[in-house]
């Protein structure tokens, strides 16, 4: 399901762009129509009241939850079954935030990821990205949502955009706190130029060595890291925010000085963030986590020469939850809560 069919179908019952904006306000922060004084009667049209219950049951159809575990850190690994039967995975993060995805399974097969080892199973439409988000409200406050789960929000553009458009309208999240995550695609560096609503970017970069990377990262457009970066530096000045540089570091794979000493070359004077992301267990990849005090004094050396650079420890690892971990996994119990 997406947006559009959505706001068709409340146009076909007599809805004006006043009401469709008040029922998307109403859905997106999970919060029932009659919220606040007005009742509904007073101000929507007799036909689409009359059509609300099915559409408010569709959407609340959109994802429904399976299972959820949380992680000492006080995120939540959520586990979603989709009206076809499809699983998704999201994740409700400390700090008002969730990491959503826009695909099940991805096509880009980075080999450090789990994500993609069975390829793109189908995309997400617009709703059930946005259906996401409302389901995390549901269990806590969320200020912040970042398109980092599983997927590569590149290659479901439009609908990712749509959810976007909805969440910075109706759903009132800050646009920099609206995080398109991507690989890096011409055609998305294009479109998010053009939007009124223009969220912040995070290019997962991972290596400054061309040969290096299509390796890593397979699938990917076969742009330089050069070229990925002068697109991504452009869109930060458009934008006016910095984009944050996505790096899961490898160790003995791209944590040598020499690509240290590249990074400095490649990021110095732009109007961006490194963010150095030891890399989470995926089983079978056969690639290891640098220990804390190597990463921290990579991070300090990258600083030190004027890189801005934070060293993040991924939400949710003990739970399956971090970067790289997500997939579409199969219920293995019926209940709704797995407390560890």
């Amino acid at each position: 399901m997406d947006i559009a069919d959505l706001r068709r179908d409340l146009s076909e019952s007599g809805a004006g762009a006043g009401h469709t904006a008040r029922f998307l306000r109403a859905w997106t922060h999970n919060r029932p129509l009659s919220a606040g004084r007005a009742r509904p009667e007073h101000h929507f049209p007799q036909a689409m009241l009359q059509r609300v219950p099915s559409l408010q049951a569709r959407l609340a159809g959109l994802v429904r939850p399976l299972s959820e575990h949380p992680a000492q850190d006080g995120s939540r690994r959520l586990l979603l079954a989709l009206e076809d039967g499809r699983t998704v995975e999201t994740v409700l993060l400390p700090r008002e935030g969730v990491c959503v995805s826009t695909q099940i399974g991805c096509a880009v097969g980075c080999r450090f990821c789990m994500t993609g080892r069975e390829g793109l199973i189908r995309q997400l439409g617009s709703a059930e990205i946005v259906a996401q988000v409302v389901h995390a409200r549901s269990l806590a406050r969320v200020r912040k949502v970042v398109f980092m789960g599983m997927g590569e929000p590149a290659h479901n553009l439009n609908a990712v955009l749509e959810a976007i458009d909805v969440l910075g309208q109706e759903g009132q999240i800050g646009h920099k706190q609206l995080v398109f995550s991507t690989v890096g695609d011409p055609r998305a560096f294009e479109a998010l130029s053009t939007r009124r609503i223009k969220p912040a970017l995070a290019l997962s970069l991972h290596t400054t060595r061309h040969g290096l990377r299509r390796d890593l990262l397979p699938r990917a457009p076969d742009l330089s890291p050069q070229d990925l970066v002068r697109a991504a530096a452009d869109y930060a000045e458009l934008s006016g925010y910095p984009v944050q540089v996505q790096w899961t570091l490898m160790e003995g794979v791209n944590d040598s000085e020499e690509e240290l000493q590249a990074l400095v070359s490649l990021l110095q004077g732009k109007r961006m963030m490194l963010n150095l992301i030891p890399f989470n267990e995926v089983e079978g990849t056969g690639y290891r986590r640098p220990s804390w005090e190597q990463a921290a004094e990579m991070a300090r050396r990258l600083n030190r020469q004027g890189i801005y650079t934070r060293l993040r420890r991924s939400a949710g690892q003990d739970v399956e939850g971090g970067c790289g971990q997500l997939r579409a996994r199969r219920p293995t119990v019926p209940i709704v809560q797995i407390r560890n």
